[in-house]
């Protein structure tokens, strides 16, 4: 979409249809931000080549249909980047599948689709429009592995023993046939005893047993993390729910057990991943979150709130602040966590070349990461994907050295300024949400203090804005009556005043 085209837009009133009014708005974020809304020409014609899913007779590609595969992901989720599946082992361990879409298969380097996903990066996710990476007709269909279809992917195939220790693993591609989709929601209330089995694994013998199975092992997984260091935030992610076209309510989206299974599962498929290229001499396109150069900053935080952290990065005392703080005071621990982050430092992309050092990733407490499970929704899980395919196939890699280097400073850059489109749309949507509730009284908690005002989230529904007036005195974490006085959807700004402070509400 021209420059000229974006400028002569007209944005809708909030009060007509919300759906509508924001996605004009997300499409001018995405503009102003550098990232392409739209695909191009040369995208749709190359789109009326593909007429079914990738189909290849390599005898090294194995075919693993029989096996129970399911997808956990969210509700709405259409693009569908990984399979599990597990099977005992006779010592008591457990072997895990984890099957990634082959999107190469169909999206090859530098064709028009190729060209449009190098350029954005990732897909982008705001509540009223979805800006995917790939099309569509590809991401949520002929390279998605969607229920009862057998498609293509790259098989990490890995062996754990009874304690969660992983013992080894092997990467080769394979043939798959999802034979349940499942969502998060679901899948975690029946975990806690709290539903029934999703319907959808109730039609699949043994089902239940594997989603116990793949459950026991990622509490493992998990505790074996936080021992070495691993950070525990609970961040500030709300979302939007819609009733036909219109805002209802914006809802936290929370962790639960089967989300964990499935983050628990990825970050061992990334650290074996990223193990591969490095055994086989190629370099690899990793996600790092290096040791906080602002430790010393995190170190004071920690004071205010009675604490003490040791004066050098360390990651099991920083989970250990963070665990007591999240059991001591759950209602502002969110903030908290946002406060880490950010001196933390962002994560972001790098080429590690074999013998190097690994940066490892602070956070996560894993020196092996790489992002290579969502090819469908991220360019640098596609990237990942081709040299590992190059090691199988016993080709020369194709990306140059020079050319990794200029990916991961791009994709880097491009990751961030998709984060602030989302961020910016969560504003507007709350705003749109409130925009009739001006004049209403809230309960909320300052989060934010600086040169650009005082932060205030309020809790029902969760919303972030700004107190403006005379309260400069106001200390982070400290409970506040706010009552709302204007909203701008466009700008997503919200604007509160303070009615009451208190250490109870």
């Amino acid at each position: 979409m021209k420059h000229n085209e974006h400028k002569n837009q007209h944005i809708p009133h909030p009060l007509q249809n919300h759906r509508v009014n924001l996605a004009t708005i997300a499409t001018w974020a995405m503009f102003s931000r550098g990232l392409e809304p739209e695909f191009s020409t040369a995208v749709h014609a190359q789109l009326e080549e593909f007429k079914s899913p990738a189909q290849e007779n390599r005898s090294d590609i194995r075919d693993l249909t029989t096996l129970p595969w399911c997808s956990i992901d969210n509700d709405d989720s259409r693009d569908l980047d990984q399979l599990t599946a597990s099977e005992k082992l006779p010592n008591g361990g457990v072997r895990i599948f984890v099957a990634v879409a082959d999107v190469d298969a169909l999206v090859k380097k530098g064709s028009p689709i190729d060209q449009h996903a190098r350029l954005n990066t990732t897909s982008v996710y705001t509540s009223a429009r979805i800006f995917p990476m790939l099309p569509e007709q590809l991401s949520n269909d002929l390279t998605s592995l969607n229920p009862n279809q057998i498609r293509l992917a790259l098989i990490n195939e890995m062996e754990f023993r009874n304690d969660g220790a992983l013992l080894n693993s092997s990467i080769y591609r394979g043939r798959v046939l999802n034979k349940a989709q499942l969502a998060y929601d679901a899948v975690s209330s029946w975990i806690d005893g709290e539903g029934d089995l999703p319907e959808a694994a109730q039609r699949i013998h043994g089902m239940d047993a594997q989603i116990r199975m793949q459950d026991a092992l990622a509490q493992k997984l998990r505790k074996i993390r936080h021992t070495q260091g691993a950070l525990e935030f609970q961040t500030f992610q709300p979302r939007a729910l819609f009733e036909n076209d219109r805002i209802s309510d914006i809802k936290q989206q929370v962790q639960n057990r089967a989300r964990q299974i499935i983050e628990e599962l990825m970050i061992a498929t990334n650290g074996c991943t990223a193990r591969f290229l490095v055994q086989h001499g190629i370099p690899a396109f990793r996600r790092i979150v290096r040791s906080p150069e602002r430790w010393l900053r995190i170190v004071e935080v920690a004071h205010e709130y009675g604490e003490t952290l040791p004066n050098e990065p360390d990651g099991k005392a920083l989970e250990n602040f963070l665990a007591k703080q999240h059991k001591a005071d759950p209602l502002r621990f969110p903030d908290l966590s946002l406060v880490i982050i950010k001196l933390m430092g962002s994560g972001e992309y790098i080429v590690e070349r074999p013998h190097n050092e690994p940066i490892g990733h602070f956070g996560l407490a894993v020196q092996d990461y790489t992002h290579s499970t969502a090819p469908n929704r991220r360019f640098p899980d596609l990237i990942t994907l081709r040299l590992i395919k190059s090691v199988l196939n016993g080709t020369g890699s194709p990306y140059s050295n020079a050319e990794l280097d200029e990916l991961a400073a791009h994709c880097t850059a491009q990751e961030d300024a998709a984060k602030k489109v989302e961020r910016q749309m969560r504003k507007s949507e709350a705003a749109l949400l409130l925009h009739s509730r001006i004049g209403q009284r809230f309960n909320g908690v300052v989060t934010g203090s600086g040169t650009h005002g005082v932060w205030v989230r309020i809790f029902e529904p969760p919303a972030e804005g700004r107190l403006t007036g005379d309260v400069s005195e106001l200390k982070v974490g400290l409970p506040v009556r706010v009552r709302l006085v204007s909203t701008s959807v466009e700008r997503g700004f919200i604007d509160f005043v303070l009615t009451h402070s208190t250490d109870n509400f």
